[in-house]
């Protein structure tokens, strides 16, 4: 008679209840019945009160935590003790009643403890779980797998597909990898960026989706570094290829993060020491695999410059990649540094493979091609402008004399002659 007075109640004061299905309000009411069975025994056994209270839910089905909210649960609690005390006067004689309401407001207590544990210990499952599949999934990216459940596993775990995505390479030693995963998400939230992260030995990788600009990455200047000052005597300014303005600040708000480096600026806390490396940008979940394989490339490249930004685009790195025997780097190299100069006549290809082989000496390149140095200074004026690297700039400088080896190597290796 108390179940069914209850169950009646809830469907009285709320209104979600009756909305529920059949099933899911009978469970309800059968965790109602054996919190009053327990109720009884509780009177009668004080001694095993968080035992009996504990009990209450264990008949309840499995997935009944999922259907109802912990808010809810509070008020079914509520409206079950306020049902059960307007009883009392008719369980008990005016001498038992005080003592009655008083055992039903301290049951109530432990049955609201009880329930919190539940919903605790369910909440640390499905947490474990959802790590499990964060790291499930951070792993088939850096294997390179792609199949179709690839994004719905993503989105299992909150994964709302983002118009750009990034991978992110940096350190992960010192720290529990479960707390520095926690710290990657909790500055992602702050700047309301997506991302999926695990690590891998010591190395932690981020999957980071956002409103970043997808536009390809110049293989020049990375953002965030000083260049030298341009020389009127060379190649008249730096280059707009890879220029991204100065350093950001270390705390971006949401509105700031523009580009895959300030999502990187961001995410920087996490990292531990050592370089911290930015893949291209693509447009989905899809494309990571992508990403992340050039960005743990470019990591395992990155000593050979010592002076490399933090972060640093993995793109910023093709040189050194190229030396290190990656085909991608090296076709990327030639095609964008290489041909464009050759296709755009020898006189600028030519200069420009002088005046990096005669020490960036002006006047030494003049004499060597029969030029005056205002024709030289012209021509790679013009070389910058076509494969958007700037002589004046040693970084860039030499970017460009390996792209210029490489595209002589490959002319030499596919017709056999010079």
């Amino acid at each position: 008679m108390l179940a069914s007075r209850a169950a009646a109640r809830m469907s009285e004061v709320l209104p979600w209840f009756s909305a529920m299905s059949a099933s899911h309000r009978a469970g309800i009411q059968l965790v109602v019945q054996a919190g009053i069975s327990s109720f009884v025994e509780w009177c009668r056994r004080p001694e095993h009160a968080r035992q009996l209270s504990e009990d209450v839910f264990r008949v309840a089905p499995r997935e009944l935590v999922r259907a109802v909210t912990f808010r809810r649960l509070v008020d079914l609690v509520r409206v079950a003790v306020e049902a059960i005390e307007a009883e009392v006067p008719n369980l008990a004689g005016p001498e038992d009643e005080l003592r009655l309401l008083a055992d039903v407001l301290r049951y109530s207590r432990d049955i609201a403890f009880a329930g919190a544990v539940v919903y605790a210990r369910a909440a640390e499952e499905r947490g474990a779980w959802d790590a499990r599949l964060e790291a499930l999934v951070v792993d088939h990216v850096v294997r390179g797998e792609v199949d179709r459940a690839l994004p719905s596993r993503a989105a299992a775990v909150g994964w709302r597909n983002p118009p750009a995505v990034t991978v992110i390479v940096g350190g992960a030693e010192g720290n529990a990898p479960e707390a520095v995963v926690d710290e990657v998400h909790r500055l992602a939230r702050m700047a309301q960026l997506e991302v999926l992260a695990g690590v891998h030995h010591n190395r932690l990788v981020m999957v980071v989706g956002g409103q970043f600009a997808t536009g390809s990455d110049g293989i020049g200047r990375p953002g965030g570094v000083a260049t030298a000052a341009g020389d009127a005597a060379t190649a008249g300014g730096p280059s707009s290829v890879g220029a991204q303005g100065g350093a950001a600040p270390d705390r971006l708000l949401a509105s700031e993060v523009h580009t895959a480096l300030d999502a990187a600026r961001v995410l920087l806390p996490a990292c531990g020491p050592g370089p911290v490396v930015v893949g291209p940008v693509v447009a989905d979940l899809t494309g990571a695999p992508r990403a992340a394989r050039m960005a743990l490339a470019a990591t395992d490249v990155v000593a050979a410059w010592p002076a490399a930004p933090r972060p640093v685009q993995a793109r910023a790195l093709l040189p050194e990649l190229a030396l290190a025997g990656d085909a991608d780097a090296r076709r990327a190299l030639i095609e964008e540094v290489y041909l464009p100069l050759r296709d755009a006549g020898t006189p600028l290809l030519e200069t420009a493979g002088a005046y990096l082989d005669f020490g960036s000496s002006l006047e030494a390149t003049a004499r060597a091609l029969y030029l005056h140095t205002n024709t030289v200074r012209y021509r790679l004026r013009k070389a910058a402008e076509v494969c958007g690297l700037d002589p004046a700039d040693h970084r860039e400088r030499f970017i460009l004399h390996v792209a210029l080896v490489l595209g002589r190597l490959d002319g030499v290796l596919s017709t056999g002659k010079a």
